[in-house]
């Protein structure tokens, strides 16, 4: 596990990826950074945790508005039936685990802005 040092939002967070995620991490935090800046910029919101709240829903409710994926051999049916992909499954996970990053660093920040 390596760990980056990244600025969202003119704020240092020390994060983990896995050796060789460094380029899809440092995507992922510009995303999550310019969407909170734009937030900020906009003047209406304030507060860190409910800039990052809107900022991961505006990201969560892009990611589902894509198309869905076509479906390659790497697709299987769950136990209730539904088709999916191992790529959606994978978006799905990595975006998970971002929103309890996110969680995790607001948490201990303890201030509000």
């Amino acid at each position: 596990m390596k760990q980056l040092e990244v600025q969202i939002m003119g704020q240092s967070y020390l994060l983990g990826c896995p050796v060789g995620g460094e380029q899809r991490l440092l995507e992922a935090v510009e995303k999550v950074d310019t969407a909170m800046c734009k937030i900020r910029d906009a003047g209406k919101v304030k507060a860190r945790d409910r800039i990052a709240v809107l900022a991961a829903l505006n990201l969560a409710f892009d990611v589902a508005d894509r198309p869905a994926a076509p479906l390659h051999a790497s697709s299987f049916a769950t136990s209730d039936g539904t088709v999916t992909s191992l790529r959606n499954l994978g978006e799905d996970v990595r975006l998970a685990q971002l929103m309890v990053r996110l969680d995790g660093a607001l948490a201990d920040d303890g201030r509000l802005i």
